[in-house]
């Protein structure tokens, strides 16, 4: 997983050394803020990267932090300002505000975890796929093609250096047809192969599950950091997607629920036997 230059790895790597200083010096937001002569909430909205901060605010901070050797600070003072460099989604304007958190978030993950109840997951889909899908929202011709774009660089991650991945599908959505059987066709045989290798793991709820907990919507869940429970959750909601940060209590009960749904679907070793039965029933 490259993160180097990533805008929001910089500024979580910044937000994690910020916090961790103010916690040596056993300093909290409140006194912190009276200090500088800030609002509590001002400190409180940079340590959760609600708002940048300027580099003079950071000297100013560093500085209360007891941070003055010069090599150190230069640091620190260069990942704040690597946070205001555009990510690669920059050209890519309009798009809802939690669906580009969640792409920025997805490309410095650990771990991904992705539950799709309707169709193929944007990150194994396939540019016809897509494209069928992105089509039918009534885009026009250039939204259509900057949707199928954002999926096919999305996929990118997948590979040896990518985030671990975890797909659970429910089997309706290999039975939708989108974009035509061939396109459908296309699209299992993708999926087939990305199952057969050791870059992710794709399991199928089959029909015969019955009700599971997937039937309360599609999401993702990004695990960001190895060393602590920091996760965010990203809902496929009817009339707008959102994105939920770390330490909420409803990102916790959706990776209980990621976890029951392993256990609902079929072993990950069955998926090309369910793909294959589909394909016959296409004539592939």
């Amino acid at each position: 997983m490259t993160v180097k230059g990533n805008p929001v790895a910089q500024q979580r790597k910044l937000l994690s050394e910020l916090r961790q200083a103010r916690e040596a010096r056993k300093l909290t937001q409140d006194s912190v803020a009276e200090a500088l002569d800030w609002s509590t909430s001002k400190v409180i909205r940079i340590e959760q990267g609600k708002s940048g901060i300027s580099v003079t605010d950071l000297r100013a901070l560093l500085l209360h932090y007891g941070i003055t050797e010069p090599a150190r600070v230069d640091e620190l003072v260069d990942l704040a300002r690597a946070t205001k460099r555009p990510a690669w989604m920059a050209k890519y304007r309009g798009l809802p505000k939690g669906f580009a958190q969640f792409i920025e978030l997805e490309s410095v993950a650990i771990r991904c975890r992705y539950v799709q109840t309707s169709v193929i997951p944007g990150m194994l889909q396939t540019r016809r796929y897509a494209n069928a899908i992105v089509a039918a929202g009534g885009d026009d011709a250039e939204d259509v093609r900057r949707g199928v774009d954002i999926r096919m660089h999305r996929q990118n991650l997948i590979g040896p250096d990518g985030p671990e991945m975890f797909f659970v599908i429910d089997e309706s959505a290999l039975h939708r047809v989108i974009g035509g059987a061939e396109v459908l066709r296309e699209q299992l045989l993708h999926i087939k192969d990305l199952a057969a290798t050791d870059q992710l793991t794709v399991q199928i709820v089959p029909f015969g599950a019955g009700l599971h907990p997937a039937m309360k919507g599609s999401f993702s869940i990004l695990e960001i950091s190895e060393d602590e429970e920091d996760y965010s959750l990203f809902l496929e909601e009817l009339y707008r997607p959102s994105l939920l940060q770390v330490d909420s209590e409803v990102v916790r009960e959706y990776l209980t629920y990621f976890f029951q749904l392993e256990k609902f679907a079929l072993p990950a070793s069955e998926t090309p036997r369910v793909i294959d039965e589909r394909l016959k029933h296409l004539g592939g």
